[in-house]
């Protein structure tokens, strides 16, 4: 330590064998080294890897794996995103200004994406541009994407321009293939 004089309370002060013990060891010890890898590889969130950002979803409550069949572990920067992600999740209200922003913060320079709401209890989640299939799993399985309570999500995601019909078959791509709502859309929100 810097000054291990000022750490010894006042009773012990001047015990000389207590004192050439704490000098002892703290000539033997530098903690700088340690307090700069805790920081570093647990405190920082920008900097932690593998154990220290687990540390860090336990405190937001968010899990590296989410729970798909079979389960998905992500990856270091991943995992860093979602946690940012869970984080402001947890700060902000189940509002369409309130999900608009965690959306644009967290697919910041991606492209465009918003939330509409559709009336009778539905919101839509809107991407202009694909997801990752991470960001899927993120999106519709970890429960981080806020909803008022009884509210159904679904989410769309394409590239401008777009232009189809539903029923469309597969042969007449891109027609099909269009921002509509399908029936049982895989992408519900849960």
């Amino acid at each position: 330590m810097i000054n291990v004089s000022q750490t010894v309370i006042s009773q012990y002060g001047n015990s000389p064998t207590l004192l050439a013990m704490i000098n002892s060891m703290n000539a033997a010890i530098d903690p700088s080294a340690d307090i700069d890898n805790f920081y570093r590889w647990i405190w920082s969130v920008d900097d932690a890897q593998g154990f220290g950002l687990d540390i860090w979803g336990r405190i937001v409550g968010v899990s590296r794996t989410i729970p798909t069949v079979p389960a998905t572990a992500l990856e270091d920067n991943q995992f860093r995103s979602l946690i940012y992600l869970k984080a402001l999740s947890n700060i902000s209200i189940a509002s369409s200004q309130a999900i608009n922003t965690l959306l644009t913060t967290w697919m910041q320079g991606r492209g465009r994406t918003y939330v509409n709401d559709l009336g009778n209890m539905e919101i839509k989640y809107q991407f202009e541009f694909l997801l990752q299939p991470f960001e899927i799993e993120i999106i519709t399985q970890s429960g981080i994407f806020l909803r008022p309570a009884g509210v159904g999500g679904w989410m769309v995601m394409f590239t401008p321009p777009v232009f189809g019909f539903k029923g469309m078959t597969d042969a007449a791509v891109p027609f099909g293939q269009a921002p509509f709502i399908p029936e049982g859309n895989p992408y519900a929100v849960a």
